[in-house]
This record gives structure tokens, C-alpha cells and sequence, in this order.
């Protein structure tokens, strides 16, 4: 029982110090005790949910947990999608509208204030929708400003799927810093020119990149409430680097992060230093990244170290380089190569001809093999090899163990017919002592044929000694048709001498 608890202990251990150790690794986003996610949009400081959370008022974000799931919202009712430490913030804003037929006139033109934070003028665009669209919008920027566009058409097949060039749709650009707007909707033509599938004109603030204009917008009231996302840019305070840095109390930016100023006039960022990654904003916010197991910047045969902000790459010894991919990487030095170049090329070359000639040597090897090969065959038929078969399938009576021997089998068998195998020389052949590849001892007999014609008789004379069967008769084992000269097996006689049984120049040809 003792053990078990100790081995539950054990492991609750390991699972503890692997959470702190993720925990550890991992960048903070927030405030210590505060919330750093609201619903599904990550709050990282300088914003804050609650008191002592965020940098200043103006950085305040209103959790509302009313919605599953919790909503965060900006500046009253601006609801917030995403805030970004590197100084944007995407808000949703409505789309003002002016609807009107002759019974009624249905509008509401929204207006947008901000006080710290501006419109991002690079990434939004107002645009406006309608057949006889006049719409303004007016704002400040430090100085008022208007602007707005014009957007006609007679028919809406006039009208052209993602074009806003003033038929049914038209664009224009935002003031850079501009911090509020105002929207008006009015007819071009006095509402005189209405057409009854278009009786409404919107006109809105938004992302470029989150709006394409369709001449479906043009039907319908489906833009009454439909809301579009807005990035905005936010700095912290209105002082420069330079001045903020004189107070050293208030200065936003911390350990391993450097002050930029801001593009709008006035304020600064905070970015973590190049080799950390994490929220500048908080005391030990910027975390070192691992180049080594995140990048693999270094060459392969070069051992790559972990620094502070940055890495290290370096070659084994007697290289030479930065050890770098995108450097020059490791390689020997000149000298060396030199000295090594010529030795590398000549094995190579060495290792090329080698080939080469085991590759003739091989081709030779396979060329004789087919020849062999024909000759065997060739030999095979003019030996009768084909008419032997064909006696052999056909007959009934010859006993089932003859066989017909490869002319390998039979070299081998003689030791490639050595002399010290010849057994008894005569007028009709030469007869040697063989051993077979399962140890049998025969006795083979090289025949000779003076006369191509006398190769039936030489078969059929064949298939005699196949059937016989006598104690006193050597006994055929089988032949062999695939040399020039045919080859005939008999079983081995010890007593006596085997030429003397074999052998008899005044007999026939075949039976001696």
C-alpha cells in the first residue's frame, strides 16, 4: 500500500513540475491576477478588464459576460476582435443607412468617436453603396476634415461584382490619425431616380481586406445592423522615446524591448528586442527565443548555441566559416582543399573506370552465358534431344528413374572431364568416372557420331537400354544431349573392369 502511494506521489511530482515548467516557458500576457482573455479575444496588457489592469482609462476593456461566450467591448459599445501588442486594435462598426420610396424614408447614420486611439488609414477605406448615392463623411484629425464619393447607376446589371468605381459602389481613402468621423447619406438626383430593387444607399468605415463589393448589396435591407470590422491604431501616451525615457518611472517599454514613435505625430511602442518574443509591456515580458530549435539556422555540420537575444554557429575544428545557412557556412580551408581536391578527383576517376570495367567484364560474362546457352540447345536438338522427348512421352514400359542429365551437371560430375577421371578409351567413345551432386558414382560415356543420319537409330537404341532390366546388362541411367559429342550415364560397376563391360570394338555402335 506504502509503495503505491508512493508511486502516486512520485508522478504527481513529475506533473507539477512539467506545469511549471510550460507555465514558465510560456509569455505572459496579462497582468499578474488579471484576466488575459475575454471570451475568444486574448486581453494583453497595456489593456486590462479591471481595476490596476490596464495602463491607463483610455486602455480599459469592458468584459461583458452577459454573452456565451464573453464579449469585450472598447470605448462604450465598440466591440473588440482582436488587440495586437504591436500597437492595433479591430473593433466592429455599423453601417449607416438611408432607405426611401414614396410612402416613407427609413435612415440612421452613425457617428464615431475616439480620443486616444485613430483609424488606421492603410488598412480601412470608406465606402458607400447605391444607385443615387451622395455620402459624406466628416471628421477631425487634429483639423476638420470631409471627403466622400459618389455612387450612380440606371439599371444594376450595370453594375460589376468587386468594382467600387462609382456604379453602384464607390471607395475613398481615410485621412491619416483621424480620430473621429461623422457619415451623411443623401440623393444625388432628389430622389427621382429611385428604382424600386434599390431604394437604399449605405455607407460605412472598413477593413479593405474584409469587404468586397457584389451586386447582390444592392437589394434588400440586408445591411441594416450588418457590422464591419475597423483596425485602429494606439499608442501609449503623446510624449516621444526620447522624453518618455527621461521618466524612468512611467516609461512603458521594459527589460529586452526597445521605444519606437509612434507613425502618428505623437507617442511611442514598446517591441521586444530581435531574439525575444512576448509582451513588452510587462516585467519580463520579452522572452529569449530559441533560435537553434525554432530556425535551425546553422550549416549541418555546424553546432549551433543559444545566446541571449541571439545564437551562435559554430564550425568543427579544421573548418572555417560562420556556420551559418545563410552565411557562408563551414568548409575547409583553401590550403586543405587543395591538397585533398586532386586525391578526391582521382578516386573518383579510379572508382569510375573501375566500374566501367566490371561493367565490360559483366556484359562479356552474360554474352558467353548465351552462347553457351544456344550451343547447349543446339546441340540438344541436333542430338536428337527433341525426338528423344517425344519417345519417352509416347512409349509405355522404360522405367521412370532415367534422366536427362545438364551439361553442367556432367562437367561437374568429371571435374570437367580430367584426365584422372578416364576410365577406359575405345573405338566407339570415351568412358569417365563421375560423382553426381548427391554423391553417386556413374560412369559417363562419351560417344561419338560420325554420321548425323544415325541419330534416330542412336535414340531408338536409347530407348532400348531404357527397358532393360538385367542383372547382367549395365545399367542406363540416363543421357545428356546438350554437347557436341552426346553423353551417355551408366550406373558404376566395381567388379571387373568397367571398360571391359562397356566396351567391344567388333559389336555395334550403340550396344557395346
Amino acid at each position: 500500500m506504502g509503495s503505491i502511494r508512493s508511486l502516486v506521489l512520485m508522478q504527481l511530482m513529475i506533473l507539477l513540475n512539467v506545469i511549471l515548467t510550460v507555465k514558465a516557458s510560456t509569455p505572459a500576457v496579462a497582468k499578474p491576477g488579471c484576466r488575459s482573455r475575454c471570451g475568444d479575444v486574448i486581453i494583453p496588457y497595456p489593456f486590462g478588464t479591471g481595476r490596476d489592469c490596464n495602463i491607463t482609462a483610455g486602455f480599459f476593456i469592458n468584459c461583458n459576460t452577459s454573452f456565451i461566450p464573453h464579449k469585450p467591448f472598447f470605448g462604450g459599445n465598440l466591440e473588440v476582435i482582436d488587440i495586437s501588442t504591436d500597437g492595433q486594435l479591430r473593433i466592429l462598426s455599423h453601417a449607416s443607412y438611408d432607405c426611401f420610396n414614396t410612402s416613407y424614408r427609413n435612415w440612421l447614420f452613425y457617428n464615431f468617436r475616439l480620443f486616444e486611439f485613430s483609424i488606421n488609414n492603410n488598412k480601412n477605406k470608406f465606402t458607400a453603396i447605391g444607385c443615387d448615392t451622395y455620402a459624406v463623411v466628416q471628421g477631425s484629425y487634429g483639423q476638420r476634415y470631409t471627403t466622400g464619393c459618389l455612387s450612380l447607376c440606371n439599371n444594376i446589371t450595370d453594375v460589376s461584382n468587386g468594382s467600387c468605381s462609382g456604379i453602384g459602389c464607390c471607395q475613398t481613402s481615410i485621412p491619416k490619425d483621424v480620430k473621429s468621423y461623422d457619415i451623411s447619406l443623401s440623393s444625388y438626383a432628389n430622389h427621382t431616380n429611385v428604382l424600386l430593387e434599390n431604394a437604399c444607399s449605405y455607407a460605412f468605415v472598413a477593413e479593405i481586406d474584409n469587404y468586397t463589393f457584389s451586386a447582390s448589396d444592392l437589394h434588400g435591407f440586408e445591411f441594416q445592423g450588418k457590422q464591419f470590422p475597423i483596425t485602429l491604431d494606439w499608442k501609449i501616451g503623446n510624449k516621444s522615446c526620447n522624453e518618455a525615457n527621461m521618466d524612468v518611472n512611467n516609461f512603458a517599454c521594459k527589460e529586452y524591448s526597445k521605444c519606437v514613435d509612434s507613425e502618428n505625430n505623437s507617442g511611442y511602442l514598446c517591441k521586444c528586442l530581435e531574439g525575444y518574443v512576448g509582451n513588452p509591456y510587462l516585467t519580463n515580458g520579452c522572452q529569449d527565443i530559441n533560435e537553434c530549435e525554432s530556425m535551425s539556422p546553422c550549416n549541418g555540420t555546424a553546432r549551433c548555441t543559444n545566446l541571449p537575444g541571439t545564437y551562435n554557429c559554430s564550425c568543427p575544428v579544421g573548418y572555417e566559416g560562420d556556420g551559418k545557412k545563410s552565411g557562408t557556412g563551414c568548409s575547409l580551408p583553401i590550403k586543405d582543399q587543395s591538397k585533398t581536391s586532386p586525391l578526391i578527383v582521382a578516386l573518383g576517376v579510379g572508382i569510375g573506370f573501375l566500374g566501367l570495367l566490371l561493367g565490360i567484364v559483366l556484359l562479356c560474362w552474360m554474352l558467353r552465358q548465351r552462347q553457351i546457352s544456344k550451343l547447349r540447345e543446339a546441340n540438344f536438338q541436333q542430338n536428337g534431344g527433341i525426338l528423344l522427348r517425344e519417345q519417352l512421352s509416347k512409349r509405355k514400359g522404360y522405367r521412370e528413374d532415367v534422366k536427362v542429365f545438364t551439361a553442367e551437371e556432367l562437367e561437374k560430375a568429371t571435374s570437367n572431364y580430367n584426365e584422372s577421371r578416364i576410365l577406359g578409351q575405345g573405338g566407339q567413345g570415351t568412358v569417365y568416372k563421375g560423382i553426381l551432386a548427391d554423391n553417386q558414382i556413374v560412369a559417363i560415356k562419351k560417344s561419338i557420331i560420325g554420321d548425323p543420319s544415325q541419330v534416330e537409330q542412336f535414340i531408338n537404341e536409347i530407348m532400348v537400354l531404357y527397358q532393360i532390366n538385367h542383372r547382367n546388362v549395365v545399367k542406363l541411367l540416363g543421357c545428356c544431349l546438350e554437347t557436341q559429342v552426346p553423353l551417355l550415364v551408366y550406373e558404376y560397376i566395381t567388379n571387373g573392369t568397367l571398360f571391359h563391360h562397356m566396351h567391344n570394338d567388333d559389336a555395334t555402335f550403340y550396344l557395346s
